[in-house]
């Protein structure tokens, strides 16, 4: 692959001179450095400003110290803000932790100490959603600028949430879960003390589930809707439904284009206990059933996991054959449809009660 890249080749696409960049890196992280290949990526015109880095970082790693300095030389270390929900699924923030990286392999700690703070700030900000591909970049260029002089074999530390007492707390492991026994909601700090010669990293990270029937629907960027048929494609309501129903759960997803084509998104529906799923893959429903070809769906006891991609513009309609199976009251939490590496792309819809009763019941 890296013998045979090229920027006029027709399957080139955003990111490529950076994913040839990285694949050249990785053959000299490996020792087996692709010179003739890399000498060719010196030579494209317009090479982008994240891709001459990381070709720089090859040429460090190759021996060629000279060669990385003067591709990199008074070239900036700020990307233009994006952000890719497929090929390689990067950021300006990823891109920028790449670039932080390359300057601790070239020993260039004072200028990597500037954009180690922006590297910092940005993973410490509680308003700046991340993806797992720019988290897990900016940790391994904050460790890589951090060497092996800041670490250490055990991590020692105290912390404390509001008023409680201190606890103190030492581990050998290199990463380390601390479960604060916070219920319902707290107002307050918590306090983390690093008693250890090594670098500490804290996260704080809290979870919770809306209270039944509190979740707010929103969209953004996304439109969704979401409505129940009989077999037959008949408009329903299932609020109340007899015991032994064959139903639809259908919904339906709609770019509005405004930010052009999306990739990797994920639908996600929880039914109420008291419905059963169909798996079309292993009973007679399927034939009854059209529904969109997702790129891969999780048929699960009481959920499905759907995902798929949408073109500008494109619309798709996913639906699932259900079974009102038990009698009771239950809850039915809404859907949500999201970008999995764009949290600015998303789609809510209400929860709300719904019954299953005894034949006859319902009018």
């Amino acid at each position: 692959m890296a013998q045979s890249w090229s920027k006029n080749a027709k399957s080139y696409y955003y990111n490529d001179d950076l994913i040839q960049a990285y694949r050249l890196y990785t053959l000299a992280l490996a020792k087996s450095p692709e010179l003739g290949a890399m000498n060719r990526l010196k030579e494209v015109k317009d090479l982008t400003t994240a891709a001459k880095w990381r070709l720089a970082a090859a040429y460090e790693l190759a021996g060629q110290t000279e060669v990385a300095r003067k591709l990199v030389k008074n070239l900036s270390s700020k990307i233009a803000s994006y952000r890719e929900m497929y090929y390689s699924y990067g950021s300006d923030e990823r891109d920028e932790a790449m670039i932080l990286e390359t300057m601790s392999l070239m020993g260039d700690r004072v200028k990597a100490a500037i954009l180690l703070k922006e590297v910092c700030a940005n993973l410490s900000n509680a308003n700046n959603w991340m993806s797992t591909q720019t988290t897990a970049y900016c940790l391994i260029a904050i460790a890589k600028y951090a060497g092996k002089d800041a670490t250490s074999s055990e991590m020692n530390l105290a912390y404390k949430l509001n008023k409680q007492a201190e606890v103190n707390s030492i581990t050998r492991l290199s990463v380390a879960q601390i479960d604060m026994k916070m219920k319902g909601t707290v107002n307050g700090n918590v306090q983390v003390k690093n008693k250890g010669k090594g670098i500490l990293f804290a996260r704080i990270i809290l979870q919770g589930i809306p209270e039944t029937g509190q979740e707010v629907e929103a969209e953004n960027n996304l439109e969704m809707s979401v409505t129940y048929t009989t077999m037959k494609g008949e408009a329903i309501i299932v609020d109340k439904l007899e015991q032994g129903t064959d139903f639809i759960a259908q919904v339906t997803i709609h770019n509005p284009g405004l930010r052009k084509e999306y990739r990797s998104l994920a639908l996600t529906q929880i039914f109420a206990s008291g419905w059963e799923i169909h798996n079309t893959r292993m009973d007679d429903f399927e034939s009854a059933i059209k529904s969109a070809y997702p790129t891969y769906q999780d048929i699960r006891d009481d959920r499905v996991y759907t995902y798929f991609d949408l073109n500008a513009y494109e619309s798709k309609t996913f639906r699932i054959a259900l079974n009102a199976a038990y009698l009771g009251k239950f809850y039915l939490p809404g859907a949500y449809s999201e970008a999995m590496y764009d949290n600015s792309i998303s789609s809510l819809k209400k929860g709300k009660w719904v019954e299953v009763v005894s034949a006859g019941e319902v009018q």
